[in-house]
C-alpha cells in the first residue's frame, strides 16, 4: 500500500512508529482492566496459601485473557475509528500517525474517565494543576490523560484490595477454625496452614471460584 510504503521511506517516523508499539505492552500493564485483574488474581493465590500454585505465568496469561474480554468494547470503538485510516491511501505519514493516536486516545480517555473514581480524579487533577507554574495551571483539563491514568490506576489498586479484603475473609476463618482445633487436640507440632490447605482448595473450587471471580472482574467495567 502507498501508506506502508510512504512510512518505510522515512525513516524517523518509522523509528518512532516502532517506539510507540514498544510501550504498547507498558500501556497494556497500566491503562487497562489489567491492573485490577492480575493483583486480584496474585492476591487470591496469596489467600489460598499454595506456594506458587498456580505460577506466575498461568496467573498473568488468565489476567490478560480476561483483560482482552473486558476490554474488547473499547477495542471495538478504536477499530471503528482507526479503520479508515490503515485502508486510506496515500496522505502525510505524520499525519497518519496523529490521527491513528488521536483515534486510540479518544476511546481510552472515555474508558478511563469511566473507571475512575471522582474522588481520585478530583485528587489528581489538584496534584497535576499544582505541579504547573502558577500562569500555566488553567490550561490543565479534567480529563487530561495526565489526570486520568494516575487516577485510574489508584482507583484499579483501591477496588483490588477491597475484593481482596473479602477473599480473604473466608479463608481466615479456616485457618482460625482449623489452628483451634489442633490446638484443642493438643497437636501444636502441626502447621496449621497445611492442615487447612486442603479445605481452603475445596471451598474455592467447590464454589466455582476461578469462574465467579472472573466473571464478576470482567463484568465491573463500564
Amino acid at each position: 500500500m502507498a501508506g506502508a510504503d510512504d512510512l518505510l521511506s522515512r525513516p524517523i517516523v518509522l523509528v518512532v512508529a516502532l517506539a510507540i508499539i514498544s510501550l504498547l505492552p507498558f500501556a497494556f500493564m497500566t491503562v487497562t482492566a489489567f491492573v485490577k485483574i492480575a493483583t486480584v488474581l496474585q492476591i487470591v493465590r496469596s489467600a489460598i496459601g499454595a506456594q506458587g500454585v498456580p505460577s506466575n505465568t498461568v496467573v498473568m496469561a488468565l489476567a490478560g485473557a480476561l483483560t482482552l474480554i473486558a476490554m474488547a468494547p473499547v477495542s471495538d470503538k478504536i477499530v471503528a475509528r482507526a479503520g479508515p485510516l490503515l485502508t486510506g491511501k496515500g496522505g502525510d505519514t505524520a499525519g497518519l500517525v496523529q490521527r491513528g493516536v488521536e483515534a486510540v486516545r479518544e476511546p481510552m480517555r472515555d474508558f478511563l474517565k469511566a473507571n475512575a473514581s471522582d474522588v481520585e480524579r478530583a485528587r489528581f487533577f489538584e496534584v497535576a494543576r499544582n505541579s504547573r507554574a502558577p500562569e500555566a495551571r488553567a490550561s490543565v483539563a479534567a480529563d487530561d490523560l495526565t489526570v486520568l491514568v494516575p487516577a485510574f490506576v489508584v482507583t484499579e489498586l483501591g477496588e483490588a484490595f477491597a475484593i481482596g479484603f473479602l477473599i480473604y475473609l473466608p479463608f481466615l476463618v479456616i485457618d482460625l477454625v482449623v489452628s483451634n482445633l489442633l490446638l484443642a487436640l493438643g497437636m501444636q507440632m502441626m502447621s496449621p496452614s497445611q492442615v487447612s490447605l486442603p479445605f481452603k482448595l475445596l471451598l474455592f473450587v467447590t464454589t466455582g471460584g476461578w469462574g465467579l471471580l472472573a466473571r464478576s472482574l470482567v463484568s465491573g467495567y463500564r
